[in-house]
């Protein structure tokens, strides 16, 4: 990220990004992996000029977790939904911080152009390009939260391409959900979709010395909205009548 930043350090722009954190509350931070912007998807986002979210890369107004959120779709809506609601980052700063390729870790109220946009596509995410801002950011992540906070990977954890830079700042610190083991991406979405849903947080362990491949889970229950659960509660009552 640009050095004037801080990191995705400054407080959200919107109170919903993070929960208000008690006094007494463990700090976690959760670091989402980026969306591909380099893709055809990202060039056509890019150079749109009718929809909304184009016409706020072009004023250089667009948040980046929306753009992340249009590329990648459920993944990474998974991911910020889920890091919205169970953030609880310390004073002064993000509880969600957001990989951007080239820049480091920002928040993902952050906004960028279409320009910003495509720089980042030309960043390979294994590449020192990507990996030194992330150690630069992860480095005074791991100073401004403090030693007892939890840092929370929601991302590829099979490759060093996310791990290695945060885990050389971070240590034990670095977590991730241990249900994200041998489940894809759409699966991973998926599953903290749910989570917000039930309100339930998934259990995390440290990065360091873990087993990060095992079997594929079962595939998960299809998603049950409000409005399709109100569906079959009124079907049971019709058929009991």
């Amino acid at each position: 990220m640009a050095a004037n930043r801080g990191a995705g350090f400054a407080p959200a722009r919107a109170p919903s990004t993070n929960a208000v954190v008690p006094t007494t509350a463990q700090v976690t931070v959760f670091v989402l992996s980026p969306a591909r912007c380099g893709g055809e998807r990202a060039a056509l986002l890019a150079a749109s000029l009718q929809s909304a979210l184009g016409c706020q890369l072009r004023d250089r107004s667009a948040p980046l977790g929306d753009v992340f959120a249009w590329l990648s779709a459920l993944y990474f809506r998974g991911k910020l939904t889920y890091a919205r609601r169970f953030a609880t980052g310390p004073a002064g700063m993000s509880g969600t911080l957001v990989m951007a390729p080239g820049r480091g870790l920002e928040s993902p109220d952050a906004t960028i152009s279409a320009a910003e946009l495509r720089a980042m596509g030309q960043v390979d995410v294994e590449s020192e390009a990507f990996a030194a801002p992330l150690r630069r950011d992860a480095a005074r992540l791991a100073d401004h939260c403090g030693g007892a906070a939890r840092v929370v990977l929601l991302g590829s954890i099979a490759t060093g391409k996310y791990v290695d830079p945060l885990l050389a700042a971070l240590g034990e610190r670095l977590r991730f959900p241990l249900d994200f083991v041998g489940r894809g991406d759409m699966s991973r979405g998926g599953l903290m979709l749910r989570c917000v849903m039930a309100g339930f947080e998934l259990p995390y362990v440290p990065l360091s010395g873990a087993i990060r491949h095992g079997q594929r889970p079962p595939k998960l229950e299809p998603l049950r909205t409000r409005r399709t659960l109100e569906t079959t509660k009124d079907t049971k009552v019709t058929k009991s009548k």
